[in-house]
Parts: structure tokens; sequence; C-alpha cells
């Protein structure tokens, strides 16, 4: 099937020297409001793939996310975010990017274009059977994204993936596809712009179900985050009294106690609520 590569083809937009600062602003805002359109439509692969992360997850697997550039970046940023957040250990979920962690500042010459490396840096990780991979490339054809995706149906591990082009070589390659085409860049082939912000979107949404469906959020509230700072604590502290009804110097002296919202909840509700 002929791969359409729409993130390649040229703006809709010319002359962007000659716009005003207004003009810019403007175009550009109005071609990012077309990107929850895109994922819009790919709710039911999305869905799909959180299901099959979220089987694995239930049974003590992992989630793995590999990329380049600003596809690796942001594997990696979202995968940062889930110990803070749920209180997860950071070897739950793990973001690889071509090129390792320096990369994430300064480009790697070369790095995505290693079909062998993605599937080195799993392979530390100790990577098997009870894990999902999901490869992230807005194209949908990086060497070191399909190359690792390659590697791991090889090895029976159930693969995804996050594109902005329909029918790529990465999409043909995985278990579950999720295509999110949003069309030519302001500046043509900028996949930092709009494919970045819908790759953005769609992995909050599947690390976010996922960690819902998982028990690690009470109602709409965040009880498993870690108190890493004031603003947290603080945070913490108003779940408390919002849930209990209790004074907030108490609620405090027993959220430090037990280190996290829930544990304090629990304790609280098995001891005083009868």
């Amino acid at each position: 099937m002929k791969n359409k590569l729409t993130t390649e083809q040229a703006s809709d937009y010319n002359n962007l020297e000659k716009m005003s600062t207004n003009e810019l602003l403007t175009n550009m805002n109005a071609e990012d409001k077309t990107v929850p359109y895109a994922l819009e439509k790919a709710v039911p692969s999305i869905e799909k793939l959180v299901d099959v992360i979220y089987d694995k997850m239930k049974a003590g697997g992992r989630l793995f996310y590999i990329g380049a550039g600003t596809s690796g970046r942001l594997g990696v940023l979202d995968a940062s975010e889930c110990p803070p957040t749920y209180g997860v250990s950071d070897d739950w979920v793990i973001g690889l990017i071509a090129g390792g962690d320096f990369a994430l500042r300064k480009a790697v010459e070369n790095a995505e274009d290693d079909t062998d490396l993605a599937w080195n840096d799993l392979k530390k990780y100790n990577i098997n059977q009870n894990d999902v991979l999901v490869g992230i490339a807005a194209s949908g054809t990086t060497p070191y994204v399909i190359g690792g995706v390659e590697k791991a149906k090889a090895n029976n591990i159930i693969t995804g993936c996050v594109t902005c082009n329909q029918d790529s070589p990465l999409s043909l390659k995985v278990d579950y596809p999720i295509e999110l085409v949003v069309g030519p860049e302001f500046v043509t082939g900028s996949t930092r712009m709009k494919a970045g912000t819908a790759q953005k979107l769609a992995l909050n949404m599947i690390s976010t179900t996922v960690m819902i469906k998982l028990g690690r959020v009470k109602g709409n509230k965040m009880v498993n985050m870690q108190l890493s700072n004031k603003k947290l604590v603080n945070r913490g502290v108003k779940m408390i009294v919002d849930e209990l009804n209790i004074d907030e110097k108490l609620a405090k002296k027993l959220l430090i106690e037990y280190k996290s919202v829930k544990d304090t909840l629990d304790f609280y509700k098995s001891t005083y609520v009868k």
C-alpha cells in the first residue's frame, strides 16, 4: 500500500516571512485547532492499545516507548511523569530515545538511522513477552523505531505505534497502530508542531487511562502522587480535608506520616469511620 507522507507535504501557507506577528500566530493557531479532530477519529485505535497495555500491566508487565527526536522526547516525557503523578515505580513506564539521554537536549547524529540500536537499548531493560512496546514516529519511517518493533515482534512482544501518516511502514509493522493524520505542517515538515501536539495528546490519553484503570486515581484525584514539593503536599492536604472533613493540621500530620493521600485515607477510614 502506497505511503502518503502527509507530514512532508508542502504547507498550506506560503511567504511566512512576509506575515505579521499576528498573522503568524493566528494561522498557527488555526492549524492547531485541527489536531483534536485527528485524535477524535483515532479514539477506537487508542482504546484497543490502552486495553492491551492495561491487561499486561495489571499482570505485572511494563510499558515501553521508543522514538527519535521530538517523538522520542515526548515518550520520555510521558514516562517520566508517571511516577510523580501516580506514585508508580520509575521502571514501570520507560521511555527511550535514539542516542540516549544526551539526545534529550542535543541531536545525536545518525542515531535514528540505526535499525539495531533500539533493540540493544530495550535489551538493557530485559524487555519480554509480559511487556508492551509503543513506537513513536511522526513520519512512521524512522529506522530506529521500525527496527525496535520488528525485533520486539520477533520475540512475541505486543507492539503499538503513534504516527501521523496513514499506512506508514511503522503502522504496517505493529499490532496496534494509532494514526493521527493532522496534515501538512505550518512550516513544511516541522513535525514538532501539529504532529508533536497530536502525539503528546495521544500519549497523555494512553498513560492516564491506563493509570486510572489500574486504580491510581480515586474519583478525579491523584491520590498516589509523590509529595515531592510544598505545592503537592498542600494539594494532598486539601484532598484529605475535602474527603474526610477533618482539621487541616490533622490532615497534614497524617499525610506526612503515611506519605500518600490514598494511604492516609485508608488509615483514617479503617480506624475512625465505622
